[in-house]
């Protein structure tokens, strides 16, 4: 093995590693969403912690053919984080 493809390997394994801790967090607040504020934007956010997760991303690339870009990944993530804390009722609970 080469050095080159041992960094690859390091920086595969942190994507991964913050793809699951994000996907975790979307998954948590959609969770919140579901159980205090309404069953539609949980549901959403449920769904959306599905394209952060490593095992699921890979199935649908395999079976789509076409992986989640990482930017299409950080924008997802910040329309998330702005729904939440700006225009679900989620962000005036944790005022």
């Amino acid at each position: 093995m080469n050095q080159t493809t041992a960094g690859t390997r390091d920086a595969s394994l942190a994507s991964r590693c913050v793809d699951a801790i994000f996907g975790t967090c979307v998954f948590a607040i959609g969770v919140a969403n579901l159980w205090l504020v309404h069953p539609v934007p949980g549901a959403v956010g449920l769904v959306l912690s599905l394209a952060y997760m490593p095992a699921v991303r890979r199935v649908l690339a395999k079976r789509a053919g076409v992986p989640i870009p990482l930017l299409l990944r950080i924008a997802l993530g910040l329309a998330v984080a702005w729904f939440t804390l700006g225009v679900s009722d989620l962000g005036d609970m944790i005022d």
